[in-house]
């Protein structure tokens, strides 16, 4: 369970047919990835979509300028809006929040979406060392 501005998100397993509904779905997309390759297939790819789940003040700091920002708070109620014909890569400051939202779109049989490791600070330290840091 995750309290992001007071509002509650439930990602609590439930088991429905013998599994987890947290437990990470038989996918080609990796669960999660390094930085370094986001950055490649973000580059090399137009069937990737970064998506930025970190709160706006944070996004003001420092940000992708291609990552569409989306709450974590806001996910639930924007998952119908969310393509499934594109990689989705989640970040976040650290890759906890990303890595849950990662874990949550699965559950809601999004198969295509992977946690970018180590979120914004390490996109910072290791593919825009100019950018902004908290």
């Amino acid at each position: 369970m995750a309290i992001a501005r007071g509002v509650m998100i439930d990602f609590r397993s439930q088991v429905r047919r013998g599994r987890s509904l947290l437990e990470p779905m038989s996918s080609t997309y990796p669960l999660e990835i390094s930085v370094q390759e986001a950055h490649r297939l973000a580059k090399n790819s137009g069937a990737v979509k970064i998506i930025d789940v970190r709160e706006p003040f944070e996004r003001d700091i420092c940000s992708i300028a291609s990552a569409e920002g989306i709450p974590m708070r806001q996910i639930p109620e924007n998952v119908p809006t969310l393509p499934r014909d594109q990689h989705l890569l989640i970040l976040c400051h650290h890759g906890g929040r990303s890595m849950r939202v990662t874990q949550f779109l699965r559950a809601q049989g999004f198969e295509n979406v992977t946690n970018i490791a180590g979120g914004i600070d390490a996109w910072a330290n290791e593919i825009e060392p100019g950018m902004a840091k908290y």
